[in-house]
Parts: C-alpha cells; structure tokens; sequence
C-alpha cells in the first residue's frame, strides 16, 4: 500500500477511537506501552526519537522481512530510513501538527551513527530511560508483534497532546497603544520552557506591516511576501529578511531583520550588509527587543553611513519595541493588528502550547 494512503488511514482509525476522551485504548502489555508513554512524554524535546520510532513502524508493516535496526543502506541487510522518513513520515507529523523536526529525524547526532539499532547501540541518547525505551521498543517493531497496536497507541497518544494544547486565543478590541505594547512586552519576555519565544517579536511585526501594507502610501502597489518557517535559513530561501517586501518586479524593496533578547552591534550590521549587498533594496531595519549596544552606537552610525553611500540602502537600527509604538500610531484600527497577531500566534508552527497559553494568561491579568 502506499505509505501516504496507509499514513491517512491509520490517522482517521486512531481520531475515531480517541473521540473525545483523553485517555489511549489498547491492549498492548505494560512493558511496551510504558516504553511508548516515555517516548511520547519526550516527543517535543527529542522529535528525533520519535520519527525514528514511528519511520520503523510504517516501515515495519509494509515491508516486514526489513530488519528495521538496519537503518542506513551503508549498514549490511539495510534500508533507508532518512529518506522514508524525509517522504513520508515527517510531513505526514507536520501536517498533524504533531512534534516534528525540519526534515528528518535522522539529522539527529545521537540517531544517524552507522550501526544498528540493536540492544547495545551506542548512540549518546539522553536521558538514559529515554534511550533505554528507544531500543526496546526498537526490537519489540522489529519482532513484528501487535504493530498496528503500537501504531495506534502512538497515534492516539498524539492527537490526545496535540488536542489538550489547542486553544482559542482572546482577541480584545479597541486597546490604547501603551495596553498593547505592554501586553506584547510581556507576551515577548515571559520565561517559557520551550524553544520559540524569539518567533514572537517577528509576528507581532510582521502583523503591523500586513496593516501598513493596505494603509501606508509608501507600501502603495508593493506586496509583503509570505512569512517564512521559523526553521528556513535564509540563504537557502533567497529572502533578505524575517520580513520582505518587494515592488511591482518582484525586486527586494524594503526588509526587517528581528533579533529577541540580543543586542544590536556593529557586527550585526555588517552581517546584514552581507545578506542584501547584491540586491536593490531601499530600506533595511534591524530591529531588537534589547535596543542598541550603546557603545558600539557610534561605530554603527559609520557603518551605516558606509552603507549608504557605497549601495544606497538606508539602513534603520532600532528597540523593537519602539518601532512597534510608532507603527502603531500610524494604524487607523489598532485592532485588526490584535487580529492578525493571534491569528499567527495561533498558526505559526515554531510556537508550543505554553506561549499561546501565556497570551491569555496576560490578556486576563489586564
């Protein structure tokens, strides 16, 4: 069967038998479904492990004289796992919305070593219990017992974590400037256990430009390109910026570059300069929300005049915040940027539970 038919299958079995309940139905035996508990307790923090697991039993079902363990082509008797997973199993768990990495999970140091995934596999997983419960699950796909058990446990697992984290995000109305500012500072700053917090000053810009684009007499036949993955480097994208802008060519008209929590240096701006020098680009903001290293503001208003005068692009260093508040007051409804900032927040796959969780936290403490 094809992977991508058998993937779709599987999920509307396992979505029929979560229903609406928060707990998973099987009968595996506890020594397996303990394994498999960890693996999904872990699956945001190590992504990797969880692709591979999953890669092994797709793989597993439909091709069963595979020895799984065998995960490269270089290991003798083996098979590709990075590539059935890049195919088929990681956008199948993007596509979900379930913990994934950005291609493969096996991109992964402790995952990718040439050696089998046998009992004694000597990839540095951590925590212990976490690589202990890998390889054990491991031979327990590689015996070929209860598979679909364990591919439904896994799947009902998921969408049971995946479900207690969607949330609707409030959306106040008619806000004074200073309210928002302060609640997006905070939204901006608040301590998360996960990774993406510096996803949340780019949004909040990138929501501002999507007012201005339709208001603004500069932005007047111009189009504001599609905010990018949080995980696309930008030399591989072609994009100047966290923000594009282009004019009625296609050509770079203006950019914004946000950094969360760093400072900005001369060496910054001269990074910057190397991202657009080819283009033809007429403004480029560098924007933080820890302002400008004042010692080096000097030496950054040189550069940038160097800048000007050997490309033409004038380049604007600034608080993050501070662009923000002026933006804002060019804004004819400050609640259609409210709207598009939590429709982001909402949708932007880089952010977890815990920060759109916070977004209302905040909004609730008004």
């Amino acid at each position: 069967m094809e992977p991508a038919i058998f993937l779709n299958n599987l999920y509307a079995q396992a979505m029929e038998l979560v229903g609406s309940d928060d707990f998973i139905k099987s009968d595996l035996p506890k020594a397996t479904t303990k394994n498999l508990d960890l693996i999904l307790a872990k699956s945001e923090s190590s992504k990797g492990v969880l692709a591979v697991v999953f890669t092994s039993f797709v793989y597993k079902t439909l091709y069963p004289e595979q020895d799984i363990r065998n995960h490269q082509t270089s290991i003798p008797g083996g098979y590709s796992g990075r590539t059935f997973d890049t195919n088929y199993i990681t956008p199948f768990l993007k596509d979900a919305k379930f913990p994934s990495m950005a291609e493969s999970g096996w991109l992964t140091r402790s995952l990718e070593q040439k050696k089998p995934y046998n009992l004694a596999y000597s990839g540095a997983i951590r925590p212990a219990a976490l690589k202990q419960a890998f390889l054990e699950t491991i031979n327990f796909i590689q015996n070929g017992d209860d598979l679909d058990e364990g591919l439904s446990y896994l799947l009902q697992g998921l969408i049971i974590k995946r479900n207690s984290q969607e949330i609707d995000l409030a959306k106040p109305l008619n806000l004074p400037i200073g309210t928002i500012i302060e609640l997006l500072t905070k939204h901006f700053n608040a301590k998360y256990s996960a990774e993406g917090a510096s996803r949340l000053p780019v949004l909040a810009l990138y929501a501002v430009y999507q007012c201005m684009i339709l208001e603004a007499k500069r932005y007047t036949g111009k189009k504001l390109l599609q905010i990018e993955s949080h995980t696309s480097a930008d030399s591989r994208s072609g994009r100047i910026g966290d923000i594009d802008i282009v004019d009625e060519r296609g050509k770079s008209y203006e950019a914004v570059e946000v950094k969360h929590g760093i400072p900005i240096t001369l060496q910054l701006v001269r990074d910057a300069f190397e991202k657009f020098k080819t283009t033809q680009v007429n403004r480029y903001y560098l924007l933080s929300t820890a302002n400008i290293d004042l010692k080096e503001s000097k030496n950054i208003d040189k550069e940038i005049e160097r800048i000007k005068n050997i490309h033409g692009c004038h380049v604007i260093v600034n608080g993050l915040v501070h662009s923000l508040t002026y933006y804002l007051r060019l804004l004819l409804n400050t609640s259609e940027f409210i709207e598009n900032y939590v429709n982001l927040v909402e949708s932007d796959s880089a952010l977890k539970y815990e920060h759109k969780k916070q977004w209302n936290m905040i909004i609730s403490e008004m």
